[in-house]
């Protein structure tokens, strides 16, 4: 399409620039041609970044941040434990060339405490981000963006390890400070409400989950608009929770009209929309026409085998969800 097209003259451009000798316009070229497709965004910067081994010194900055974004791309991808090997190297190699102080240092530690916890070790990622919050409260100050997204991620793994009632507690203070520093209509102001709406569900409280949701889409529609991303992920939660409310035709209704705003968003193959796949395949199944869900998960599973591969998460847990409803 229009974006693959782009993104190959970007590249292009990228080629053209390296043998001019330009290597950090080449590299930036790289960056800025990356799509959404993870393993094949993984692939090019794994091939660029070891040819920039070759001619760029190993503590160039822009070389280091080339290894952050390959990180990122790995664990996308679904190989989360050689993510989170690459956050430690560039710590290692961040810690050396820039020192502790140094915020794209404390970013390395952000990323690092991220996929520790992705990897499944919740309480470690908590002991990780709330060390990190110190120093960053001391570094860069209580209201640096930095330090707030780092007590939201508190709050979460808090949560994940088991004491809602404090992951609660704690977005609900940080959602007093978002609004002090940002205002009420700050997308970071409105994520921590979408967090408070998260964790009011997963403490029983199912009807206030779905009304905190309904607010929410409410303003991210004034704000940001009906096709922004945040915006349909709250129409996803609307849905969600809607159907754990018990209206499983409602929840599925609303899936079917999110599902047609992601493919006109994003595309077909979008990690989004094949998630609202997902989702639509599960409420099908729950409103009774389990042949139907079958048959939509088996679509779903070649599609994510050709778009993420057998390994990735969201494709072994669509090997789960086929099994399960086949039975």
């Amino acid at each position: 399409g229009e974006e693959a097209s782009r993104n190959y003259s970007r590249e292009r451009a990228a080629d053209h620039l390296w043998a001019l000798g330009r290597y950090h316009e080449a590299l930036s070229a790289v960056i800025s041609s990356l799509g959404h497709r993870a393993a094949d965004n993984r692939e090019l910067l794994q091939e660029w970044l070891e040819r920039a081994s070759g001619v760029l010194p190993v503590d160039e900055v822009i070389r280091l941040n080339f290894m952050d974004r390959l990180a990122l791309w790995t664990g996308k991808s679904g190989d989360i434990s050689a993510a989170l090997t690459q956050s430690g190297n560039l710590l290692r190699d961040r810690l050396r060339v820039l020192g502790p102080d140094d915020p794209a240092t404390l970013t390395a530690r952000h990323h690092l405490a991220f996929w520790t916890g992705q990897l499944g070790d919740a309480s470690e990622a908590l002991v990780q981000f709330s060390n990190l919050l110190l120093d960053q409260v001391r570094v860069l100050g209580a209201d640096h963006p930095a330090t707030l997204k780092t007590r939201s991620n508190v709050a979460t793994w808090t949560g994940r390890t088991g004491d809602i009632a404090a992951a609660i507690m704690q977005n609900w203070d940080l959602f007093q400070d978002r609004l002090r520093v940002m205002g009420e209509e700050h997308p970071d102001t409105l994520k921590v409400r979408s967090n408070l709406a998260t964790w009011t569900g997963k403490s029983g409280d199912v009807p206030g989950a779905l009304a905190q949701f309904r607010s929410l889409l409410e303003v991210r529609i004034r704000v940001l608009g009906e096709d922004h991303p945040d915006t349909l992920k709250t129409r996803s939660n609307v849905a969600s929770w809607a159907g754990k409310s018990g209206d499983i035709a409602g929840a599925l209704e609303q899936f079917l009209a999110l599902l047609e705003a992601r493919i006109r968003v994003l595309g077909e193959d979008h990690p989004a929309t094949l998630s609202a796949r997902s989702n639509v395949a599960s409420w099908t199944g729950k409103s009774g026409d389990r042949a139907g869900a079958v048959t939509q998960f088996h679509n779903l599973l070649g599609d994510r085998l050709r778009v993420l591969g057998p390994n990735h998460p969201a494709t072994l847990k669509t090997r789960r969800n086929l099994a399960a409803w086949t039975k």
